[in-house]
């Protein structure tokens, strides 16, 4: 894993082990949480509970990505992450948040709020304002690889070398961000969205290769995905166990930060991984 640093709020952080970054979903139909921290002191139990575990980073989303999921209105995508944020800026002072949107409008709102991380799963691809938005508010930025839509990505998605198609958009896109100024830039493959699960497992069993073109961080979300239960015949619930050793994998190939629903294994498979490292 190569070390790497991030500018948070005008602090240069130096990150030389993975990050946990652990998902806070208001929404009402994600795949494994929805509805569950729909109110603001639900979410704000959960946040202190992924604090207490080891977060370094809480992404919080107000509209669902799922496969088959419709598109929310800006206004109700608002309503849900705004109040939350601003709570937890507050409460919470030195845990960064991410606003996971792709609406140029929630992340300038969100990042005005407290939020100082903005995680795009269209890479700015779905709002044209995005780049330039994330480039005034000076913020890190995630650059989510997805073909398609949720409501579509899912239905029979073709590659003739994902590795490689996926390689080549973020070679465009880490040159599209420069371009727009964009220094602090993250990128995830995306998994799961507008893969097979054959093309999810070579991107992770390729993952170092991004790390080593691009040179910048990887984040890989893995957690509790089809990805998982389509190869051990389990559902969302049952995929933890499942969810920790793709983890595993995903550090061994370079993955610098995680993004999981459970945050206490996670910072256990960081710590074994860094045990193993340093040994």
């Amino acid at each position: 894993m190569k070390e790497f640093s991030i500018n948070i709020k005008g602090t240069l952080l130096l990150v030389e082990e993975p990050l946990v970054m652990g998902i806070l979903n208001v929404t009402k139909d994600s795949f494994f949480d929805g509805g569950v921290y729909s109110s603001t002191d639900l979410a704000m139990q959960q946040a202190k509970k992924m604090i207490d575990e080891g977060v370094n980073i809480i992404d919080v989303g107000g509209a669902s990505s799922r496969p088959g999921a419709d598109e929310v209105s800006l206004e109700e995508e608002l309503k849900r992450v705004i109040p939350v944020i601003e709570m937890l800026s507050k409460k919470f002072l030195n845990i960064p948040i991410s606003i996971d949107t792709n609406k140029a409008e929630v992340a300038r709102q969100a990042v005005h709020i407290g939020a100082s991380i903005v995680n795009d799963i269209s890479a700015g691809d779905d709002d044209k304002h995005m780049l330039e938005t994330v480039s005034k508010l000076r913020v890190p930025f995630v650059a989510m690889h997805k073909k398609g839509s949720p409501k579509t990505m899912q239905k029979n998605p073709q590659y003739e070398d994902v590795v490689q198609e996926v390689l080549d958009y973020f070679i465009q896109k880490v040159d599209e961000c420069r371009k727009h100024g964009i220094i602090d830039l993250i990128i995830d493959p995306g998994f799961g969205f507008g893969k097979t699960v054959e093309h999810n497992y070579l991107l992770l069993k390729h993952l170092n290769v991004f790390s080593e073109v691009l040179n910048v961080p990887i984040l890989a979300g893995l957690s509790r995905k089809s990805m998982i239960n389509k190869v051990l015949n389990t559902t969302p619930n049952e995929s933890l166990n499942g969810t920790t050793a793709l983890n595993m994998v995903a550090l061994l190939n370079g993955a610098n930060i995680l993004r999981v629903h459970d945050v206490k294994e996670a910072r256990q498979v960081v710590q074994l991984f860094e045990k193993l490292k340093n040994s």
